[in-house]
């Protein structure tokens, strides 16, 4: 059985004060995917981190406590998409790539968020695919793929449907994110998948169906970096 890895933003999970449906929805596909592959799914933060952060930025709080309240909403996250999926997931959101390893031993589905301070959920994604031997990784994000620049700032934003990694780390740079960053892709992940030869999809979390299609291995909308 292949293993696929989610990244999934914490905007998607939870987009608006009641996000249950959808939630539902969401745990009713990878429920079914995962009878053909092994899931794992790394939840970001979100709105609700970016709250966090944004508020504790400006009560001093320094870069590495920013972090770790990035964290524990991503783990929150990750609690609420365990509690939709039941039996089926792991019921505890794994701290290290390791745990989420043995987790996937007794489940067909593993959840977490974030691991440590100074890596973003898209980085950890990718270093848990690496770890985990997995050969493709979906990015749902609150777009339909890469851009050559952010179409919700520049009208002239022309989508790219596929791409190098080689062009992927050219548009992302090289730069660490701080703490809450809102990229297409995370740069230090954009590396760790160029090196490992994982492709990654790029794609709009609000389509579960083009969602689906992706994380298995068919034809979908949105960016295809490989």
């Amino acid at each position: 059985m292949d293993a696929v890895v989610l990244s999934l933003g914490g905007s998607i999970l939870v987009r608006d004060p009641d996000s249950s449906d959808f939630i539902k929805k969401l745990s009713k596909m990878l429920i079914e995917i995962s009878s053909k592959h092994k899931v794992y799914v790394v939840t970001g933060g979100g709105r609700i981190a970016r709250f966090y952060i944004n508020n504790g930025r400006a009560l001093g709080a320094d870069e590495k406590a920013l972090d770790i309240m990035g964290i524990e909403t991503t783990r929150l996250n990750a609690r609420l998409l365990i509690t939709a999926l039941g039996a089926h997931a792991s019921p505890e959101p794994p701290r290290t790539y390791d745990e989420a390893a043995v987790a996937s031993m007794e489940h067909s589905i593993v959840v977490m968020g974030g691991v440590s301070p100074g890596i973003t959920t898209d980085a950890v994604s990718a270093y848990l695919a690496e770890r985990i031997g997995a050969k493709r990784l979906v990015n749902a994000t609150s777009v339909d793929g890469a851009y050559t620049a952010d179409p919700k700032k520049d009208s002239n934003a022309k989508k790219i449907p596929r791409m190098t990694h080689e062009a992927l780390i050219k548009l992302v740079g090289t730069d660490p994110l701080g703490a809450g960053p809102n990229v297409v892709f995370d740069p230090a992940g954009s590396q760790v998948i160029a090196k490992n030869k994982i492709q990654l999809a790029i794609v709009d979390g609000t389509d579960i169906g083009n969602l689906k299609n992706a994380l298995c291995g068919s034809s979908f909308s949105g960016t295809l970096v490989e």
